[in-house]
């Protein structure tokens, strides 16, 4: 969501032609429906299903409101993001990530990845984090990651863990409404993620830059995981590319909302019906941004392939399988090394 590690753009980074559509552009969706146990009106169900399905298809990206997720707990991580980054550059490397340990900090200003205008805070969403030692596929060592939990702010674990379940819940809900637009039972993807999931939840922090024009947020990106969950503050910057014209489109912030959008797992699993869409993040000449993003990763053995229910003689499988943990592990593992190849993609494993 414009929120990734510079490990995962899609293609060298360039710097931006700044021209862009302002607008709205995604849709909003009403999601209470299925947040909301007192709705028994099937109907209803049924039309916010045809909703998520159109967005998915159309768009890849689409907003939710009514979606369940505390205004107040949002609040609370939103200032304990704020807090933490206001600290001085020395005490928030005292929890920097590392080679053995993906949670934590960094700056996209001191790493060799100098691609992207913006520091990070990573923070493991299951402790420990089970994933590849390497992702050689014949090597089946795997690591146990845990998160690092800066002194400052003093309830910042607390915070952030009761947050976490509560978009957790979310996401749960919306793979069930993606399940059903497909045809799917509504548990369908479930099993991928029940046990030993690999999400991250990331606090990113935008200053303000002087030349928007020579840089990017984030660069233009897919998503690798399933979903991503967006909470991003009054400033803005995230752009879409629309299917219908390749035209960059503005999001604009809708207070409280979620931004959500389908990644390449589901474009795998789905066959291609849906698709994860470009997206990228532009920078404000005078204001900081804040946002927080969940990422949605199923766990460390789940074989991606498109699912055999979505199957069949006239429209055969486009993917080969992979093994999501050797995938992500691919491709943190230029976060500390230069490589001559572009970073994997899914189109890599595309069946002729």
């Amino acid at each position: 969501m414009g929120e990734v590690d510079p490990a995962f753009v899609q293609e060298p980074d360039h710097r931006p032609k700044l021209s862009h559509i302002e607008a709205e552009g995604i849709p909003i969706i009403d999601i209470s429906p299925i947040i909301n146990k007192t709705v028994k009106d099937p109907s209803a169900i049924e039309g916010l299903v045809k909703e998520i399905g159109t967005a998915c298809k159309e768009w890849g990206f689409f907003q939710v409101i009514n979606h369940g997720v505390p205004l107040k707990l949002r609040q609370k991580i939103e200032e304990a993001s704020r807090k933490f980054f206001a600290q001085s550059l020395e005490d928030k490397k005292k929890v920097s990530r590392n080679q053995t340990n993906s949670s934590g900090y960094y700056d996209t200003e001191h790493t060799k990845n100098v691609r992207d205008w913006k520091e990070v805070f990573d923070y493991l969403v299951k402790e420990p984090t089970f994933l590849p030692a390497t992702p050689d596929e014949h090597d089946h060592q795997v690591n146990q990651w845990t998160n690092q939990t800066p002194q400052y702010p003093p309830n910042f674990r607390v915070v952030i863990e009761e947050y976490i379940q509560e978009v957790e819940k979310l996401a749960y809900k919306l793979l069930e409404l993606i399940a059903l637009s497909l045809g799917l039972e509504a548990k369908r993807f479930e099993e991928f993620f029940i046990k030993d999931q690999t999400s991250t939840i990331r606090l990113n922090h935008y200053p303000s830059c002087s030349y928007p024009e020579l840089a990017l947020g984030v660069g233009r990106h897919k998503d690798p995981g399933a979903l991503t969950i967006l909470a991003q503050d009054e400033v803005g910057g995230l752009e879409v590319k629309r299917k219908a014209d390749q035209e960059w489109i503005g999001v604009k912030p809708t207070p409280d909302a979620y931004i959500i959008n389908v990644g390449d797992i589901i474009q795998v699993w789905s066959n291609d019906a849906y698709e994860s869409v470009e997206h990228r993040v532009v920078v404000n000449s005078e204001k900081e941004r804040f946002s927080i993003p969940f990422f949605f990763f199923p766990s460390h053995d789940s074989e991606i392939k498109p699912l055999e229910e979505l199957i069949n003689e006239k429209n055969p499988p486009k993917y080969r399988p992979y093994k999501w943990g050797k995938f992500i592990v691919n491709r943190k593992s230029s976060n500390f090394k230069k490589q001559n190849v572009e970073n994997l993609q899914i189109y890599h494993y595309k069946l002729a």
